[in-house]
């Protein structure tokens, strides 16, 4: 059983001191302390935890600097906002592609027959979140829709599609019990199978989430791992010995799946140029393997 917690709120001046005892080099006092009176000392300590050589008593490493830890997190902060445009393009891709494979097959109100589902009790728990995500979307194609229309009590497919969010959507398509319908979305992104599909949708899912929600990217473990399949029809990697669960095999199921739907897209480059700009951030933090710049996806 834990401690009761008893510290107390501290000064942005009394952070400084604390950092400087565990060995951070702090050039710039001032600077330093707007820095955490913008960002907060605990957003930082996610990024300065890479630099200590003990995480229980968070001594820094010999001559680490506060400038590195900010370095790191602007780095992280410009990622984001790349990573983010690149989820949009895909996500936007996948709902327009389960759309036109399934609505001209299986109508417009598929996710609403629970015969096309493989669990009927996700099902069940998906319909429902799908009603409250439609309920609280104010889009113009929703309230007019809902001013016309009564019967059933959700818009079709081609409506709803578009305001749920990536998790339901993902929950969604690892429902359906068609596979052979799965498979030609799939197919669309270069995927041989569905279950790939699936797998990426849903890491694509917590993805998005932490860069909506501003969190670190770097040095962080995911808590899905993305199936990589060793053979792929399109352009992919050689090399699987990286560590599963860093932001790297994320990237490179993003920059593949971002190559599937626009071929002249610029993530590599804008991604190269962003390691350039902060040299001091080392793409190991990220999972990367020492020799990613010589892999197919990466040229």
């Amino acid at each position: 059983m834990g401690v009761r917690y008893t510290h107390q709120a501290i000064t942005t001046e009394q952070q400084i001191e604390i950092l400087k005892e565990r060995g951070l080099l702090i050039d710039d006092v001032k600077q330093a302390i707007e820095i955490l009176d913008t960002i907060s000392y605990f957003r930082l300590a996610g990024y300065w935890r890479h630099f200590e050589t003990d995480h229980s008593t968070h001594q820094f490493r010999e001559n680490c600097s506060f400038s590195d830890v900010t370095d790191l997190y602007s780095f992280d902060k410009q990622l984001r906002v790349l990573l983010f445009t690149a989820i949009q393009t895909i996500e936007v891709s996948v709902r327009t592609k389960i759309i036109k494979h399934l609505a001209l097959e299986f109508g417009a109100f598929w996710f609403m027959d629970e015969n096309y589902a493989i669990n009927k009790t996700r099902f069940a728990a998906n319909l429902s979140v799908i009603r409250k995500e439609v309920s609280r979307s104010h889009d113009d194609f929703i309230t007019e829709h809902f001013r016309k229309y009564s019967e059933p009590d959700l818009p079709p497919v081609w409506k709803t599609l578009e305001v749920i969010s990536m998790g339901t959507l993902s929950k969604l398509y690892a429902n359906f019990s068609d596979s052979a319908a799965k498979h030609a979305v799939a197919r669309e992104f270069g995927l041989k199978h569905h279950k790939f599909l699936r797998s990426w949708l849903e890491c694509l899912a917590v993805l998005r989430n932490c860069c909506a929600h501003h969190s670190r990217l770097s040095n962080r473990v995911f808590p899905v791992k993305p199936m990589m399949p060793e053979r792929m029809p399109n352009t992919w990697i050689t090399d699987f010995s990286f560590r599963e669960q860093t932001l790297y095999p994320q990237l490179c199921y993003v920059v593949y799946w971002l190559n599937s739907i626009f071929t002249d897209n610029t993530f590599v480059t804008d991604f190269k140029q962003l390691l350039a700009r902060h040299q001091s951030v080392n793409p190991h933090l990220l999972g990367f393997p020492y020799n990613w710049e010589q892999e197919p996806l990466w040229k």
